[in-house]
């Protein structure tokens, strides 16, 4: 059993950032009845009814290239963090205004 760590942040309504030991784990955007999370594993989205306790959710991992090269999951890398950045922005803009 090892240790393991994981923190939340609400950024703005609706949006949250998702920390884990290694770094930005996700991003989540939605509320109660609906939310979208691209990690690095994929993309899962949900749909819920609130308070009834039924929900639907799909998960679609990001696409794994066979080439040595290995320039999708550098891709999906670069999507990942433009969309942390863009986040963070606009927290840090919303902060100072």
């Amino acid at each position: 059993m090892g240790l393991n760590f994981r923190k939340s942040f609400k950024i703005a309504p609706g949006v949250r950032l998702n920390v884990g030991k290694k770094g930005v784990s996700s991003v989540s955007i939605g509320g109660k009845g609906a939310r979208v999370s691209i990690s690095k594993k994929g993309t899962r989205s949900t749909v819920s009814a609130p308070g009834t306790g039924l929900s639907y959710s799909t998960f679609r991992p990001h696409a794994k290239t066979r080439t040595t090269n290995n320039f999708r999951s550098q891709e999906s890398n670069v999507v990942l963090n433009l969309i942390v950045g863009f986040v963070i922005l606009a927290f840090i803009i919303w902060v100072f205004s």
